[in-house]
């Protein structure tokens, strides 16, 4: 897909979730940056500083100090709840790619074209792709439209669409990946933004353009743990032969 091919070296290119875990602003940051290097060593594509546990302050000082270090994948940031601020950082550092967990359907409609000119003029004013969710887990569904109508809407928005289940580390179904590639005509890349593990990782990237995977390199496999090198490289050995099998 063109908007990807433009952004990454590789094809269905991975993106890990630095969640931003610890006690403090300072470990906060030392654990961003150990994971980090655990996945850039591993070859992870890019990575994707988000809120998860800390605040929008641990964003920009975890991106700041990525970019100096220059390991390799691709930066992005998601900053949950304040789609404003996530703009402001993409404006103000060189970021490749912002997330937004949804860019259409979780308002009602008297709402959403408010939401959608916003969203349009923010993303005029940065040059970083945007990668949007649609019908994302946790989200509500309140635009009053199909699903369908939700996505041919959500492509208009951003570069690449995100696409989940109902919880994190959930398996994202592939009946609703087909959905979306079907109701897009194929037109705009898709990516699996849960669930994916070394057990599935050939089936779903059969079926989709790449995946941004957080708790299944961690401890336990849950998103509390810390990146643990070791499923970093078990998962990332079955998507380099994922890759192989598809070329």
């Amino acid at each position: 897909m063109t908007a990807l091919g433009g952004t990454f070296a590789v094809p269905k290119p991975i993106l890990g979730m630095l969640h931003l875990g610890g006690d403090t602003p300072a470990d906060r940051l030392a654990q961003a940056l150990e994971e980090a290097r655990i996945m850039a060593g591993e070859g992870i594509d890019g990575l994707v500083v988000e809120n998860y546990f800390g605040d929008a302050g641990d964003v920009e000082r975890v991106l700041e100090r990525l970019l100096a270090l220059d390991l390799g994948p691709r930066i992005g940031i998601n900053v949950l709840h304040d789609d404003a601020r996530a703009f402001a950082l993409a404006r103000r550092y060189p970021v490749a790619f912002l997330q937004i967990d949804s860019i259409c359907g979780h308002l009602p409609p008297d709402r959403d074209a408010a939401f959608a000119e916003t969203l349009a003029a923010d993303r005029a004013g940065t040059g970083a792709l945007l990668f949007g969710g649609v019908r994302f887990k946790y989200q509500p569904v309140l635009s009053g439209r199909s699903e369908a109508e939700d996505l041919r809407l959500g492509a208009a928005r951003c570069d690449a669409l995100v696409v989940t289940s109902d919880a994190t580390g959930q398996e994202t179904d592939p009946a609703k990946i087909r959905r979306f590639r079907a109701a897009t005509g194929g037109r705009l890349p898709l990516l699996v933004g849960a669930g994916m593990t070394e057990a599935n990782a050939a089936a779903q990237l059969a079926l989709a353009d790449g995946a941004i995977v957080g708790s299944w390199l961690k401890e336990g496999h849950v998103d509390k743990g810390r990146v643990a090198p070791a499923h970093v490289a078990r998962f990332m050995a079955a998507v380099r032969r994922a890759r192989a099998e598809a070329a």
